[in-house]
């Protein structure tokens, strides 16, 4: 019997690193389902319980293959066969590692719970490039930990469960038999691995492939909902160093595919190019949703949304019955606006892809002779935009630096302390270097504003009083920035030859359902407002559009002579059946057309709503006459883009 014990008590090495990695299950299970009741709204719409227990059980999965994969140091350390490791010392450090791991693994869970609804998806490696350049991390790391406390409590608590309840292996030195010990540990660790690479492959059998992201998608019936299947972790290692563009086959014969789509347009316009001005707006988070000039019908018609300067310019403006971002950052809004270049998978600047070969509005238009500059009112280098609109076309740069040493203006004393100058002194600022270059002029500015940490400058707080949900102050900060932009820009000589373009990067905090859905949460507005043109009369068509569209339809606008590269369609000269939009979320592809949504997940349709059930709560997948032209032509736009993006073809010569 005493033998016995002591062969028992020789496993207690694997004893113990079995209990505290079930603890890990646990922890992993409350961030879960943090993140669930941080982000409800976006969730909550038909989860039933049987749902929700669906989804816990698929994010096991995900779960094991994250706490085995990180804790890799620490299982190594308990059950490796060293003679020293049965110290007081060497557990003590063994528990260290173990609470450091796991603690960090509880931290980026809880932080990815408020970062979510910015994204609608788990961060990956690309928020490293994202950010790289950004010295105000600091600061938005701290306002957020103020702001969540809830969660920050949550964290103390749990590490220290985890270190109460943390179990060492118990075995003294004295007590040792050595080979008997060599032999037990190493008897563990043998009978261990195969689960550790089972649990982190996904399964046993040789034909599982690691699971990845996409994997997600079998326990969801939202794309959104595989956020709530991954956990960070997994979500970080598993985009660590990968392939972001895989070209599947769906087309074996190219001309098969590109006579379905191709996104190169060949003009047959026979009428001269019209130099016009081009100006284009790309307002921070200014969703389609705060906009009460393209909401009529929502709350029973009583909405006013919170824009009363924009609807002014809608009024005079074209505008699409429905339209759409392509992504969900601003890094996906710049390519997608400026190039016709969609977010798919990744956002393409931060990947080896954006050392392609580039187009865009701006080498387009700088090879007619116009003069081109990109306003940011941020430090320079800030989330990569410099660099991209160096490499599409840009020949200046203007942001925080060179407002600074305008001493026509305030300096940084309209710095915003977080961010970027604020929006209505840099817009002022905008205007007014415009009108200093040279006719004709191609500029985008990207404003700042109406963003995370939901700021206002001090004179208009009163003005501006919160309302709402916390970022509708902004809105109405930003809508008066851009009021008094075209006021200022209307007095301008170039005002009447000039064509401008406002759009959002990407939609943010919502408070109506239909926002919060899959598709509803890539609503942006697209407007067109030509005002020395008689001929563009404002009118809201009934089209779709998105921001690929922006340069296709402006190179239609301006009757631009010479082939060009673009994912997207001139809208205006689209017949509206033939208009569509496509999106990204989650692994799942969206593809807006013929009164549908269409979600794709690479190999087969997961389902099909009519544009008409704006809470997508009915799948009508099968029962709609175009879903297999759908999926044909969102088949060839796929694969036009990875091998594109693959094989350096994103111009209209390659």
């Amino acid at each position: 019997m005493k033998k016995r014990f002591e062969h028992i008590k020789l496993l207690s090495p694997l004893g113990a690193t079995l209990y505290n990695l079930l603890m890990v299950y646990v922890v992993y299970f409350i961030a879960r389902i943090a993140y669930l009741l941080e982000n409800w709204s976006y969730f909550s719409p038909n989860l039933s319980f049987g749902h929700i227990m669906e989804m816990l059980a698929g994010g096991l999965v995900f779960d094991t293959s994250a706490i085995l994969v990180t804790n890799i140091p620490y299982t190594v350390m308990m059950l490796f066969p060293l003679h020293q490791k049965e110290t007081k010392i060497y557990q003590q450090v063994s528990k260290g590692v173990f609470l450091f791991i796991n603690g960090l693994a509880l931290a980026v869970n809880l932080c990815d719970a408020v970062y979510f609804r910015f994204t609608m998806r788990r961060t990956t490696t690309t928020i490293f490039s994202e950010f790289s350049n950004e010295g105000n991390l600091g600061g938005i790391f701290l306002t957020e930990t103020l702001r969540h406390w809830y969660l920050v409590l949550l964290f103390v608590f749990i590490v220290w469960l985890m270190y109460r309840l943390y179990r060492t292996a118990g075995l003294h030195r004295r007590e040792l038999v050595w080979w008997r010990y060599d032999v037990a540990t190493l008897l563990s660790l043998a009978a261990f691995a195969p689960f550790v690479v089972a649990g982190i492959r996904g399964g046993f059998t040789t034909a599982v492939r690691p699971i990845t992201i996409s994997n997600a998608n079998q326990y969801v019936d939202r794309p959104v909902e595989a956020a709530l299947v991954l956990n960070t972790p997994f979500s970080l290692y598993r985009t660590i160093g990968k392939a972001v563009f895989v070209v599947p086959d769906y087309y074996q014969d190219e001309k098969e595919m590109t006579s379905v789509y191709v996104p190169i347009h060949v003009p047959n316009d026979t009428m001269p190019m019209t130099k016009k001005n081009v100006v284009v707006l790309i307002v921070e988070s200014f969703g389609r949703e705060y906009i009460g000039a393209l909401n009529k019908n929502l709350e029973d018609g009583q909405y006013k949304g919170y824009t009363p300067c924009v609807d002014s310019l809608i009024s005079k403006s074209i505008t699409f019955t429905r339209s759409f971002c392509n992504g969900r950052k601003s890094i996906d809004g710049m390519p997608s606006i400026l190039s016709s270049i969609p977010m798919f998978v990744e956002p393409f600047f931060l990947t080896p892809s954006s050392m392609n070969h580039v187009s865009g509005i701006a080498s387009l238009l700088a090879g007619e002779g116009y003069e081109t500059a990109f306003f940011h009112g941020a430090q320079r280098g800030s989330m990569g935009f410099m660099a991209f609109a160096r490499s599409t076309g840009f020949q200046q740069y203007y942001g925080r630096e060179d407002y600074d040493e305008d001493k026509r203006f305030g300096g940084d004393d309209d710095f915003d302390g977080m961010w970027a100058i604020w929006d209505e002194p840099f817009l002022q600022y905008y205007a007014t270097k415009m009108s200093e270059m040279k006719e004709p002029f191609m500029t985008a500015v990207f404003t700042a504003s109406s963003h995370h940490p939901y700021e206002i400058p001090e004179k208009y707080k009163d003005v501006y009083p919160e309302e709402g949900i916390i970022m509708h102050k902004c809105i109405r900060y930003t809508d008066m920035a851009i009021g008094k932009f075209f006021e200022t820009a209307s007095k301008q000589p170039w005002f009447n030859n000039t064509i401008f373009v406002m759009t959002s990067d990407h939609t943010n905090m919502s408070d109506h359902d239909y926002y919060q859905t899959d598709l509803g949460g890539f609503c942006s507005p697209i407007i067109i407002y030509e005002p020395g043109n008689p001929d563009c009369q404002p009118e809201m068509q009934d089209k779709i559009a998105q921001q690929i569209d922006i340069l296709p339809t402006v190179m239609g606008m301006l009757h631009y002579p010479k082939p060009y590269f673009g994912f997207g369609i001139d809208v205006l000269n689209t017949s509206a059946e033939d208009t569509w939009a496509v999106n990204y979320l989650n692994g799942i592809y969206q593809y807006v057309k013929h009164g549908h949504v269409l979600q794709f997940d690479g190999q087969q349709t997961k389902a099909v709503y009519a544009l008409t059930d704006s809470l997508m709560q009915h799948d009508v997948k099968g029962k709609v006459p175009q879903q297999q032209q759908m999926e044909r032509e969102l088949k060839a736009i796929i694969q036009q883009y990875m091998e594109r993006m693959t094989q350096d073809r994103l111009t209209p010569h390659e």
